[in-house]
C-alpha cells in the first residue's frame, strides 16, 4: 500500500462488533507427561489454512438457540459464554466424533448421529433435549478469551476453554468433516519447541497459550487442573502477536489504504537477544503507546532494540522520529531511497543482499535484505527461515498500490516472482494477518497482474485511447473498484507497457506504438 490518494476517505471506525467463537484445548496424560490434541487444518480453510490448531469454531443460531432448549445452560448469566458452551460441544461431535459423556469423559460419537449432525446442525441440539446425546454443564472451563486483532477482515471473539480427559481417550474420527485432515497428541513443550525451528503454523494465541503452560505447569507440581483453574481467574495481559518464532506483530493505527487501519510493525528477534523494529509508524499516543509496550516486555526479557528499520519512505510506514527518540534512543536504518528523505537520520544504509545479524544469548538471528523495487523505490524485505517480511509487495488485506508517478509495474512484477522463487515459509505483510500459504499467494498477485496488465494492452490495441475508457475496459471484472485506484493503476499498466515501448502517449491519449 501507499499514502492514500486524493479523495480517498480514510474510515477511523472499528470493524463491526466481534463475532463469537469457541476453542476446546484437551489434554490428556501421555507416556512422556501432559499432551495437547491439535488437528491440521486444510489449506481449502480461508483461516489459518495449514495450521494445526484446536477443535472449535464460530457460535451459531444452533448454539445461541441451545440456551433456551436446554436446561443445563440456565444457569449461566452470559448467554453468550451458555451459546459457546453449547457450540463447543457440537463442534467436538462435528470437527473430532467425541462426546463430552461427564467431566473429563470423552468418548466417541455413535456413527449415524455423528453424521445427522454434520448434516444438519440443529441436530445436536434435538439429540440433546430428546436425551439421545448427554451434555456436561460443567465439563469445560473458560481459560481465557482473545480477540481477532483490528487488522483481520472479520474479527472474533474467541472462548479458549479447556478440559483435562481421565483414562483412555479414543482416536478422533475426522471422517465426514472438512476442516482437519489431520491430528496429533503432542507435549505442549515438543510442540513449541518445533514451532520455534519452523517446523510447524500454530495460530498466535495458540503458542501464548501453550507456552504459558510450559512455564506455569512446574509451579502447580504439574496439575493441569490447577493451572487452568489459576489461568480462568486471571484477567489477562496484554497478549503478543507471534506470527513466528522471532517476528512479533504490533498493529500501529495508521492513515492508510481502506479497508486497512493499522501498518504492522514488526518486532525482529529472540527473547534476551538483539532486536530491530521494522516500520514503527507511530505518530499518535497510541501507536506510541503500543511500541513502547512492546518494546519494555522485549527489555524485561533480558532483549535489547539495536535498530528501527523502515522498510520504504511511505508516510504510513515511516513513523515521527522525534516519538520514536522518546521510546529508545536505536539507530535508524533505510535503504538509500528512503534515507534520502530523512534528513540525515539514517545510521545504517541496507542494500539488496545485506545480511542483518540479531544475536541472542547461544543461538543468532540472521535476516537477509532484499531490495525490491515496484511499488516504491529502495522497498526492503527481509528474509530468513521464519518466513519474509514483505512490507507492501502483499498485502493481508485490500490490495497494493503501484503509484504511477514513482512506482513501476514490469518491476514490481519481477520482484514478487523473485520473491516467488525464494519459497518463504510464510508471508508477514504491513497490513493485515500472517499470510500462511506463501506461493499460493504469490502466484495469485502474479497471475491477477498480469491479466490486468495485458487487459490494459487490450484496451490500447482495441481503440481506447482516454484513460478513464481504458481503466472501465480494465476493470471491468471488478465493478466495486474505487475509480480513482482503478484509473491510478491502470496508469500505471501504461507506462511500463510505454517503458517497453509497446504504446505511446500523445495529449494525455495513448496508443498503440508504430513500429
Amino acid at each position: 500500500m501507499s499514502e492514500v490518494p486524493e479523495g480517498i476517505v480514510v474510515s477511523e471506525t472499528t470493524p463491526s462488533d466481534a463475532r463469537p467463537s469457541a476453542s476446546l484445548m484437551l489434554t490428556r496424560s501421555g507416556e512422556d507427561g501432559l499432551e495437547v490434541l491439535l488437528a491440521h487444518r486444510v489449506d481449502e480453510l480461508p483461516a489459518f489454512p495449514g495450521y494445526w490448531s484446536f477443535p472449535g469454531g464460530g457460535i451459531g443460531k444452533v448454539d445461541r438457540a441451545a440456551v433456551e432448549m436446554i436446561s443445563a445452560l440456565s444457569d449461566f448469566e452470559d448467554s453468550i459464554e451458555a451459546a459457546s458452551h453449547a457450540g463447543m460441544h457440537r463442534e467436538l461431535i462435528e470437527e473430532m466424533g467425541y462426546i463430552i459423556s461427564s467431566a473429563g469423559i470423552v468418548e466417541s460419537a455413535e456413527t449415524q448421529t455423528r453424521k445427522a449432525i454434520l448434516e444438519d446442525k440443529s441436530a445436536w441440539m434435538k439429540a440433546v433435549v430428546d436425551g439421545q446425546l448427554p451434555f456436561c454443564a460443567d465439563a469445560l472451563i473458560e481459560l481465557t478469551r482473545r480477540t481477532t486483532p483490528e487488522f483481520a477482515s472479520l474479527r472474533f471473539e474467541n472462548r479458549f476453554m479447556f478440559m483435562h480427559c481421565k483414562g483412555e481417550v479414543p482416536e478422533p474420527a475426522l471422517d465426514g468433516q472438512t476442516e482437519f485432515d489431520a491430528f496429533r497428541w503432542v507435549t505442549p513443550t515438543d510442540v513449541l519447541d518445533e514451532w520455534r525451528t519452523h517446523q510447524i503454523k500454530l495460530p498466535p494465541p495458540i503458542v501464548t497459550i501453550l507456552m504459558e503452560v510450559v512455564e506455569s505447569l512446574p509451579t502447580f507440581d504439574g496439575d493441569i487442573a490447577a493451572l487452568s483453574a489459576d489461568m480462568a481467574l486471571r484477567a489477562p495481559a496484554e497478549r503478543t502477536i507471534l506470527f513466528a518464532h522471532g517476528v512479533e506483530c504490533i498493529p500501529v493505527p495508521t492513515a492508510t489504504l481502506p479497508p486497512a487501519t493499522t501498518t504492522n510493525s514488526y518486532l525482529l528477534g529472540i527473547p534476551g537477544g538483539e532486536h530491530i523494529l521494522v516500520d514503527p509508524a507511530i505518530r499518535n499516543e497510541e501507536g506510541q503507546r503500543r511500541i513502547t509496550a512492546a518494546i519494555n516486555r522485549m527489555e524485561e526479557h533480558g532483549g535489547k532494540l539495536i535498530a528501527y528499520l523502515f522498510t520504504h519512505r511511505h508516510l504510513d510506514h515511516l513513523g515521527d522520529l522525534t516519538l520514536l527518540k522518546e521510546i529508545s534512543d536505536a539507530e535508524i536504518w533505510a535503504s538509500a531511497e528512503t534515507a534520502a528523505v530523512l534528513s540525515g537520520h539514517v545510521r545504517r544504509i541496507i542494500m539488496d543482499a545485506d545480511f542483518i545479524v540479531l544475536s541472542g544469548g547461544e543461538e543468532a538471528v540472521m535476516w537477509r535484505a532484499l531490495i525490491t523495487p515496484g511499488h516504491c523505490p529502495g522497498h526492503i524485505c527481509l528474509l530468513n527461515d521464519s518466513g519474509l517480511v514483505a512490507g507492501d509487495m502483499i498485502a493481508g488485506i485490500g490490495t497494493i498500490l503501484i503509484p504511477p508517478v514513482e512506482g513501476r509495474m514490469e518491476e514490481y512484477l519481477q520482484q514478487l516472482q523473485r520473491l516467488k522463487s525464494l519459497e518463504p515459509h510464510l508471508l508477514f505483510p504491513s497490513h493485515g494477518p500472517v499470510l500462511p500459504l506463501p506461493q499460493q499467494t504469490l502466484s495469485n498477485y502474479i497471475e491477477h497482474r498480469e491479466k490486468r496488465h495485458d487487459k490494459v494492452l487490450m484496451a490500447v490495441d482495441s481503440g481506447l485511447e482516454e484513460l478513464a475508457d481504458i481503466a472501465i475496459f480494465a476493470y471491468e471484472d471488478t465493478p466495486a473498484a474505487h475509480p480513482i485506484l482503478a484509473r491510478q493503476q491502470t496508469l500505471s499498466h501504461l507506462l511500463a507497457w510505454q517503458r517497453v515501448g509497446k504504446i505511446s502517449s500523445n495529449s494525455d491519449l495513448w496508443r498503440i506504438a508504430e513500429g
